[in-house]
């Protein structure tokens, strides 16, 4: 996806940082719009249709995890980015915003080259994800990556990127125990850090999704998908 062509929503009730962001990633070649709560968030994405979200945690009117969980609700949206920006460092606010259907997120104080290069890392990601066979069959499970699709028990199941990511690479080996490491690699990137609960509260919201006997830990390890 070229620069010119990627549009990111900046979502924060300080207008300091909404000027220092935008100018950083107008100067990087990006699209840039911004709004100063979640209300306006939503509005504006609805009509502008942004490629990724940097969204602000507490907000006015709306804050961030209401407002990611709508935007979550937009099937237009389905690939939509969205990364916090939080001015608190503990799980709480980490976890909630996974909770909400957030792919990352980046603690304040801000650093533009920082987030610049987290930005471009994950559209790079995005960019070479693309497989030769786009189909995985396991059992029950249909996962079709081009079409962005899932099918379990003949139930079409709507999942944010980042779960339908990890469900994908757990299903492309069943049985196979992928580590830790490995997952993050894979799904968040070696370029990206995240907490190491990360992974866990997908896990666990691909549990409730498909049951728990899908997913097995291996304590000390990874996780393996179970036929």
């Amino acid at each position: 996806m070229k620069k010119k062509y990627t549009k990111i929503l900046i979502v924060d009730d300080e207008p300091d940082i909404l000027e220092i962001l935008q100018y950083n990633l107008n100067a990087e070649g990006y699209q840039v719009k911004t709004a100063k709560n979640g209300k306006q968030a939503i509005n504006l994405a609805n009509d502008w249709m942004p490629h990724l979200v940097l969204l602000d945690v507490m907000m006015p009117e709306m804050d961030g995890i209401e407002a990611c969980e709508e935007l979550r609700k937009n099937k237009n949206l389905d690939n939509l980015i969205i990364i916090f920006l939080s001015a608190r460092g503990e799980d709480f606010s980490q976890v909630a915003g996974l909770e909400a259907g957030a792919d990352d997120y980046i603690t304040k104080p801000i650093k533009p080259k920082v987030l610049i290069s987290k930005i471009k890392a994950i559209l790079r990601r995005l960019k070479n994800s693309d497989e030769k066979n786009p189909l995985i069959v396991v059992g029950e499970l249909i996962i079709n990556k081009e079409e962005y699709l899932v099918i379990y028990k003949g139930k079409e199941i709507l999942l944010p990127r980042k779960e339908f990511k990890l469900l994908s690479l757990l299903a492309s080996k069943p049985k196979k125990v992928f580590e830790r490491e490995k997952i993050l690699e894979k799904v968040w990137g070696s370029e990206v850090i995240v907490g190491d609960r990360t992974i866990d509260v997908h896990i666990r919201k691909l549990r409730e999704k498909f049951g728990s006997q899908r997913f097995k830990t291996i304590k000390g390890v990874g996780y393996k998908y179970v036929i």
